[in-house]
């Protein structure tokens, strides 16, 4: 509970919600499942950055449990270092994937004091190859899984945000693109992006369709035998994944006798893995192409000041 307190603080999530979630941890001993994975992604990272000749320290960082922002950055400035390059664990542009985590280190910035390193934020990979190829590698796999074809449904999930949140950010436009450039590069011909994982109170519009509705709604029009889900809106197996997908939505499916299978996110894929170091080669030197696959072109590295403002409104 501390921790969804903290990850909900100012938030208008109905206290009923919060302990619904709770309950989620409940099933999967009680812990979130992210630090370890994050400690996975470091890990293969630093073996990553040993292969590219990448002398940088890794450090980590998380704005609601620990190891939190500002101990990071205290650790960071007692090691004597002043300037550091940031990767969220997001691969979309918005208010809670972007620009939250930059106040939250400003934030942090503040409580270090002076001594505080400068942090500058790399790219957005939602479009660059080390994340589409493995996404389109792990839909590749489910449709084998299920002995399936190209024109299986896939469908496409990430984390559902308030009408309000997506009007000022490029999250819908940057995710449709991500599974545009996964559907192409595979062939598929009967896919969609849904959205999961809301959690505001029932009057707020958020982004729709969900996942579940959705595969009922398919199911109902015209019998479903096989579905794969894929979680692109997620680069780990974290709760929002293992519980909304691999519980909720897998237990729908089998109910009505649909032959689900869930992709695994891009997690401590090699491909993966060697585009963060990309990213941060390519703020190291101007040596580095800046890849990007499709049409919206490598994204920006310093956020335009009105980038994923949110101002909530009540209904």
């Amino acid at each position: 509970m501390p921790f969804l307190e903290n990850v909900l603080r100012g938030k208008r999530v109905p206290r009923e919600r919060m302990l619904e979630v709770a309950e989620h941890y409940k099933h999967f001993g009680g812990v979130s499942p992210i630090n370890e994975q994050n400690r996975a992604l470091i890990a293969a990272l630093g073996e990553q950055f040993s292969r590219d000749g990448i002398d940088l320290p890794i450090y980590w960082g998380n704005r609601n449990w620990s190891p939190l922002l500002p101990e990071a950055l205290q650790q960071i400035a007692g090691d004597g270092k002043r300037r550091v390059l940031a990767f969220f664990t997001s691969m979309y542009s918005s208010y809670s994937g972007c620009r939250q985590y930059r106040e939250n280190i400003q934030q942090a910035q503040a409580e270090v004091g002076p001594q505080a390193p400068q942090v500058d934020k790399l790219r957005f990979g939602f479009n660059h190859p080390g994340f589409v190829g493995p996404m389109a590698e792990n839909v590749r796999a489910s449709l084998q899984s299920l002995d399936a074809d190209v024109s299986t449904p896939v469908l496409f999930t990430a984390h559902s945000i308030p009408l309000a949140m997506a009007d000022n950010c490029s999250y819908q436009r940057q995710l449709e693109e991500s599974c545009r450039l996964v559907a192409e590069s595979l062939g598929l011909t009967n896919w969609q992006l849904v959205y999961q994982s809301r959690s505001g109170p029932p009057q707020q519009p958020w982004l729709e369709p969900d996942v579940c509705d959705t595969i009922a709604a398919m199911d109902d029009d015209q019998k479903l035998e096989s579905l794969v889900i894929a979680p692109v809106g997620f680069i780990s197996d974290h709760m929002e994944v293992i519980y909304d997908l691999d519980d909720e939505a897998a237990t729908l499916c089998r109910q009505r006798s649909i032959h689900m299978a869930r992709s695994s996110t891009v997690g401590t894929h090699p491909d993966f893995v060697a585009m963060i170091a990309e990213l941060v080669r390519e703020r190291m030197t101007d040596d580095v192409p800046r890849r990007a696959l499709g049409d919206l072109g490598p994204w920006h590295d310093v956020c335009p000041l009105d980038c994923c403002l949110y101002k909530p409104t009540r209904p």
